[in-house]
């Protein structure tokens, strides 16, 4: 599939290229990441570091919960809270 320098190539021909591309990228990524897997599993501390791989995903899980799912107190509300606790202290 190649062509002259100068002459254009149709949609079809660049929606192919682009594909092949892709998949090539896609091969040498999944290459890339299986070498460093089996690299990973030669390693005598696997097991501590599959151990600490999973308190890390349970970590960012928890900061991705708590960032997304978790509605902010509001405001005013702690303001509130505040004056009461510091009236109840007999600051104000």
């Amino acid at each position: 599939m190649t062509r002259s320098a100068g002459r254009p190539g149709g949609v079809d021909e660049q929606a192919v290229l682009l594909v092949a591309g892709l998949a090539d990228l896609a091969v040498s990524t999944l290459g890339s990441a299986l070498g460093t897997v089996r690299g990973l599993l030669r390693r005598s501390d696997a097991a501590e570091l599959a151990a600490e791989a999973e308190q890390d995903l349970a970590a960012r899980g928890r900061l991705a919960l708590d960032r997304y799912a978790a509605v902010p107190p509001a405001h005013l509300e702690i303001l509130a809270q505040h004056a009461r606790s510091r009236r109840a202290a007999g600051d104000a």
